[in-house]
């Protein structure tokens, strides 16, 4: 069967009545006025991909969803002669690091053809600098000390906070966009003293966070019936024997993980610290902290090596999610990023590695209890919008890391029957109902699904047409 056949098919089966289909597929997006922010690039981007997709539904979607981030969730200012720029994550008015850097990474190919786009993402890293200065250990900040509806959490809460649940991706995050950013444009203003002082911060809290002697200084708890909410013996968590890895309070989810070395954030650590000991070595010159950057990859990859996998029948060898370093190992997938999944889109490994290609397998299988299946499709859930629910997220980081045509073309045709109407994608869905979704505002989920899109093009161009 070929895989236009296939897509096809996919699409027939899909069980959601859509009677949006037989209107016009109007434009979604804010009139010009109320856009927050424009892009020459962007904009001549969504013109061409129009006209390069055949498909009138999957276009309507990418125009819709592609600038998501810049028409609603960016604000914009020169502050001190240099760019600002606070990004919110949709329908929550706070700016997370992990968010905010997913929101804008799709539009740093285009960056260096339009100065404009070029000095909002600039915005973004020098804004990152600015929160991780404020507290590295926080996932998510106002945009000024305004508080917050957790300003009672017990913890070292401030009022530039918005949350302040310990989560290693988000500095990670930072790091990615930072490098990301220094070599689409090759400007390295951004190096400036303030993100030298974040920077060895970031180090400083990943030192801290391997516990090796003591157990750091961060702690969390929250008064709530939710237990993945807060962390529990003290705010600390539950233990784990030192090994080089690094505890996590908290997944990227901001659900609190059961076992504290969350394998997918280590793994991306590990590239995180390349990424630093390259700016450091050949940008700042700056050897010694080159050399604590491969220092603590080192470490990390000890540990890795040591409690990060374990042999699954039929599947082989595969990563565990999480681990607590005295052999217990938690065995599944969550579809926020990092995940087991992603681990190739991030840089974590390629997407030809066996031991990756062993671990994906059991992710899209029912042993992982986070996969599901009905009526509207299949894909990875996560335990934040509870059980029976797919996330968008997790499809399209599954196309995106698919070396199988067919794959992609399944995924594409599950996106488009289950966006509920809406054209845009949202954080979850029933997997028997798409109509029942959460987050109708989640700027992340739209603009990677128009990240999806262009890597369709690029990679099989086709299944557009």
């Amino acid at each position: 069967m070929s895989t236009r056949r296939a897509f096809l098919e996919s699409l027939a089966l899909a069980s959601t009545v859509r009677v949006w289909a037989a209107e016009p597929f109007t434009s979604r997006r804010p009139p010009l006025e109320k856009r927050k922010f424009t892009s020459e690039a962007v904009e001549a981007k969504i013109a061409e991909m129009k006209k390069s997709i055949g498909d009138p539904e999957l276009a309507w979607m990418f125009e819709n969803c592609f600038p998501n981030t810049l028409d609603t969730t960016v604000r914009f200012e020169m502050r001190d002669s240099k760019p600002d720029t606070f990004v919110i994550t949709g329908d929550i008015n706070a700016m997370w690091l992990r968010d905010s850097t997913a929101q804008v990474w799709p539009y740093l190919p285009l960056a260096k053809d339009d100065a404009k786009l070029k000095a909002m993402i600039e915005g973004v890293v020098r804004r990152q600098t600015k929160c991780i200065l404020i507290d590295p250990y926080a996932n998510a900040f106002n945009f000024g000390p305004t508080g917050s509806p957790w300003a009672k959490d017990h913890t070292q809460m401030k009022p530039e906070l918005h949350e302040r649940k310990w989560e290693i991706d988000s500095l990670c995050y930072a790091v990615r966009l930072a490098h990301g950013y220094w070599k689409r444009t090759g400007d390295a203003s951004i190096f400036d003293p303030d993100w030298r002082a974040a920077a060895a911060l970031i180090l400083r809290t990943f030192r801290e966070q391997q516990r090796i002697h003591d157990r750091g200084p961060y702690t969390f708890q929250r008064l709530t019936a939710v237990p993945g909410d807060t962390l529990a013996h003290g705010g600390y968590g539950n233990p784990a024997r030192p090994s080089g890895m690094i505890y996590s309070g908290f997944r990227p989810s901001d659900d609190a993980c059961i076992f504290p070395f969350l394998i997918p954030s280590n793994l991306f650590a590990i590239t995180a610290f390349d990424q630093l000991r390259e700016i450091h070595d050949t940008e700042l010159h700056d050897s010694a902290a080159a050399r604590d950057c491969a220092s603590l990859a080192g470490e990390v990859r000890e540990g890795l090596a040591k409690y990060a996998t374990a042999m699954r029948p039929p599947y082989g060898e595969v990563y565990a999610y999480e681990a607590d370093g005295f052999g217990s190992q938690l065995f599944m997938d969550d579809a926020g990023l990092p995940s087991l999944l992603s681990l190739p889109y991030l840089g974590c490994c390629r997407a030809d590695d066996p031991l990756y290609q062993q671990t994906r397998r059991f992710v899209f299988s029912d042993d992982n209890p986070y996969f599901c299946r009905g009526k509207a499709g299949e894909g990875l859930g996560s335990p934040h919008a509870g059980l029976n629910m797919i996330w968008p997220l997790g499809i399209i980081t599954r196309a995106l890391t698919s070396l199988d045509e067919k794959e992609v073309a399944t995924c594409l045709a599950t996106l488009k029957s289950t966006h509920a109407g809406t054209g845009f994608i949202h954080e979850s869905f029933s997997r028997d109902d798409p109509s029942k979704f959460t987050r109708p505002w989640f700027a992340w989920a739209n603009t990677i699904f128009g990240e999806l899109i262009l890597d369709v093009h690029t990679r099989y161009p086709r299944l557009l047409g």
